[in-house]
């Protein structure tokens, strides 16, 4: 975020509140001023000057600047439009039907869009207990260490909850229950309230289901979405083997989603069935297969379509470190080394898509 914080110029306090409530879901602060005379300190140095009308009939007596947004209730009349234009406003913004417009705005100045976008990755499991959750964990960590940081959410309320496989489950912090986000979000401001897995890299935010309470809800997971592309985040979604609403929204929205498929013929099987519904809402798919397997075992997962990104031997250790809560993070083990070639492939796709 800037130094300088956008400055609200409002007489009339239901404008005002209503600004006031939508900076805060943004988590943007203000600097407020009762007229134009009063914001003189500020005028000239805030990203962003957002006027109601009252504010807007008052003569101009500040030099010309760009970034003016006029605030109103209800549709703008005749008079609206004749003060924008006298006051040199870029935008007018009719609460409530155009609010997502002015939380947009705030969340421009608190996070400035990235250069290079954000990814969002799905992770499903082939079958059940095949080490989905693990690698979608493994992968958020790697791609922590990078300049965009990372956010793991947990798209799956019947999984157990991520937080209890990194044992996290008593750290304070957010969970899927507390969260109600619609439209423009800040990743950022959602991150420091969360729970934080500490790796060599970095400290990772983890939005995790809650025991008790509702799931991820479509609507909040958007809003998720797009804020950790816009600010460069990767966001790894641990999606169920059962799509409904929540997890369909993950895979419509994601860059690539990768089926996690244990190298057994009834696990090859099942990552049919998983495929099945996974290519009805989308091309971007590819496998991550783990375990030693037979010829016929390879051969069968190779028949399952999508192409085979990583393939990770046996971790020593694995199984046993993850019943004991102490999560796996061999910097050079299969887990990691898997996780740091699909995202690396991940990037290169997504950067060739982007010429």
């Amino acid at each position: 975020m800037t130094g300088e914080r956008p400055l609200v110029i409002a007489a009339d306090e239901t404008v005002l509140d209503e600004i006031l409530r939508v900076a805060a879901v943004a988590g943007c602060e203000l600097d407020r001023a009762p007229d134009l005379t009063a914001a003189s300190t500020h005028w000239a140095r805030a990203p962003l000057v957002v006027l109601d009308e009252d504010a807007a009939r008052m003569p101009p007596t500040l030099p010309q600047r760009g970034g003016i947004l006029l605030v109103c209730k209800g549709s703008p009349g005749p008079s609206t439009w004749e003060h924008a234009f006298r006051v040199g406003v870029e935008r007018v913004i009719s609460l409530p039907d155009e609010e997502t417009k002015l939380a947009g705005a705030f969340a421009d100045v608190v996070e400035t869009p990235a250069e290079q976008p954000g990814l969002v990755l799905g992770v499903v499991g082939g079958r059940g207990g095949g080490g989905a959750s693990v690698f979608a964990s493994a992968l958020a960590m790697v791609a922590d260490r990078g300049p965009g940081g990372a956010l793991l959410v947990d798209c799956d309320p019947l999984g157990g909850g991520l937080d209890v496989l990194l044992s996290l489950e008593k750290a304070p912090g957010t969970r899927w229950p507390e969260v109600n986000l619609s439209g423009r979000a800040s990743v950022s401001l959602l991150a420091s309230s969360l729970p934080r897995l500490r790796h060599r890299g970095g400290s990772l935010p983890v939005l995790a289901c809650a025991p008790e309470g509702e799931g991820p809800n479509a609507e909040s997971l958007s809003a998720i979405l797009s804020a950790g592309r816009r600010s460069g985040r990767t966001v790894v979604c641990d999606l169920p083997r059962t799509l409904g609403e929540v997890a369909e929204e993950a895979v419509l929205r994601a860059d690539l989603v990768l089926l996690v498929v244990p190298l057994e013929i009834r696990a090859c099987l099942a990552a049919k069935q998983v495929l099945n519904r996974l290519t009805k809402l989308t091309a971007r798919l590819g496998l991550v297969t783990c375990g030693r397997s037979s010829e016929r075992v390879a051969h069968t997962a190779a028949l399952l379509g999508p192409p085979v990104l990583a393939s990770m031997p046996p971790e020593r250790g694995l199984g046993k470190a993850v019943e004991n809560g102490e999560f796996p993070a061999k910097p050079k083990g299969p887990l990691t080394t898997a996780a740091a070639k699909v995202l690396q492939l991940a990037h290169r796709e997504a950067q060739a898509a982007a010429r």
